[in-house]
């Protein structure tokens, strides 16, 4: 599904990520483990685009990543939940969804809102209320349906649990637990396994930029 084959990434004249490398196989869910400020952030903004490595090679589905536009990748069925949330405050919480479906003009906007929909039912009830009317948790569950739109291959959870009070992290894990089921392949970052332990096929370690596989 997803090979990354030494990745070099630097922000300005910092290095982050030296040598990454790893393969993710069809319908897994790995742990990304790292404490904060070890890359695993850059990572996923690397995949989706948003950093353009220096060195190494990026491959989604046998695709060089790389050379696609970073407004291309949501398309392919790339998600991305970053830990920060990002809704837009003043759209509603439905209109926070479908923008990744307007941002391409995606003709099938309406059956994917209800797909979302049916995945976290939560949201239903929140549609209509703007971006900044919800709680951090809540806000958590909108970003994860926003990623849902595209991400029907591959999803990439920044921190989803980071935050948040303990009632709505349980409900964040049931439903990336849930997502296994519907056949994704995610990539989930946390800071230790406090929440993800149960749910993980395998482990990526990250420190000072360098990963290994310890599961």
């Amino acid at each position: 599904m997803l090979k990354v084959d030494q990745l070099d990434v630097s922000i300005g004249s910092v290095e982050i990520l030296r040598g990454v490398s790893f393969e993710l196989p069809t319908g897994s869910m790995t742990g990304l483990i790292g404490r904060n400020g070890a890359g695993k952030t850059t990572l996923m903004r690397s995949i989706m685009g948003l950093l353009t490595p220096s060195k190494g090679s990026i491959s989604f589905d046998g695709q060089d990543l790389v050379s696609v536009p970073t407004h291309l990748r949501n398309p392919m069925g790339i998600g991305f939940m970053p830990e920060e949330r990002r809704l837009i405050p003043d759209l509603t919480v439905e209109e926070n969804l479908l923008v990744p479906a307007w941002a391409v003009n995606a003709p099938d906007a309406d059956e994917r809102l209800r797909k979302v929909y049916t995945m976290i039912p939560e949201l239903v009830e929140f549609g209509p209320r703007k971006g900044l009317q919800l709680s951090g948790g809540q806000q958590k569950l909108a970003a994860m349906g926003r990623a849902l739109m595209y991400g029907h291959k591959l999803l990439l959870l920044d921190e989803p649990f980071e935050g948040v009070a303990p009632a709505l992290a349980k409900r964040l894990v049931q439903v990336a637990s849930g997502l296994k089921a519907e056949g994704l392949t995610v990539l989930l970052s946390e800071s230790d396994l406090q929440h993800s332990e149960s749910m993980i096929d395998g482990i990526l370690s990250i420190d000072r930029g360098v990963l290994q596989r310890t599961r």
